[in-house]
């Protein structure tokens, strides 16, 4: 992105523009769960200030945790509600040490990057969003599209004229997931998503082969999960394919084409 902004704001002659790369001033900690609200309201001047009404659902507010001056994005990735705190990294340590004085458990990357935000079918840039497919196919187009002129606006008309997309962005379930010794396997990476009829990997109109794009194991529903992008001719809700994983094949159900939460489906979690 920094060289993008750069390119861009040389290529367009904006003289009095200056892109700076900033991310080692910054730090931010996310802070989600059911207790989120109670918790952050015993460490800010006014309790009230967080409540739904005064901090709806994608709001940005600066508030002060123990006097430390953060700027709070409601906002969720973890189908939890709750905040991103944003700070100056000078600051960082005060801001968690006054959340760890309250309970708060450090729960690592993995939880924001895979496994709870694959349970609400979110996407993730760069192993679901590729440049490879549109935004049709990845289930993030927007209902309109702007009048100005954009890069690719004419391309991306196009696509969205079609009847169908070559491909979508589908969440997939592990069914059984214990390998012929009976171990049972909890697969990351990349593996092929394949039909259990040829014993082929899937592959779309445009050439396009299927693997997963993002996997993982989620907690609260109790099963792997996956995403990867399907032809359009096996999208159905309860479509039964396979995935393979260190030579081996573990049947695998669509439980959505598109976006599609099998956690708390109607989002009610993070807007509380």
């Amino acid at each position: 992105d920094f060289v993008w902004l750069k390119r861009m704001a040389e290529d367009q002659g904006f003289k009095n523009v200056t892109i700076a790369d900033r991310c080692s001033d910054f730090g931010c900690i996310g802070l989600w769960g059911p207790n989120a609200r109670t918790t952050l309201e015993k460490l800010v001047d006014d309790p009230a200030e967080l409540s739904h009404e005064n901090f709806p659902f994608t709001g940005v507010r600066d508030i002060k945790v123990k006097g430390t001056p953060v700027s709070a994005f409601r906002i969720s990735y973890v189908g939890e509600q709750g905040w991103e705190l944003h700070f100056e990294l000078a600051d960082g340590l005060a801001v968690w040490d006054a959340l760890y004085a309250e309970g708060v458990t450090p729960i690592g990357v993995e939880t924001y990057a895979n496994s709870r935000r694959m349970e609400k079918s979110l996407r993730l840039q760069n192993a679901d969003i590729l440049t490879e497919y549109n935004l049709m196919e990845v289930d993030l187009a927007r209902p309109k599209v702007k009048a100005a002129d954009f890069f690719g606006k004419e391309a991306y008309l196009a696509q969205r004229e079609r009847e169908h997309q070559p491909a979508y962005l589908c969440t997939l379930t592990m069914t059984d997931n214990k390998d012929s010794t009976g171990v049972e396997r909890y697969p990351v990476g990349t593996c092929a998503i394949i039909d259990p009829e040829t014993g082929e990997t899937l592959v779309d109109s445009e050439g396009r082969r299927s693997y997963t794009s993002s996997i993982a194991y989620g907690p609260t529903i109790g099963k792997n999960i996956a995403l990867g992008y399907l032809p359009y001719a096996y999208c159905q809700v309860g479509r039964e394919l396979t995935i393979s994983y260190f030579d081996e094949d573990y049947p695998v159900v669509v439980e959505a084409v598109g976006y599609g939460a099998l956690y708390d489906p109607e989002n009610i979690k993070p807007k509380s």
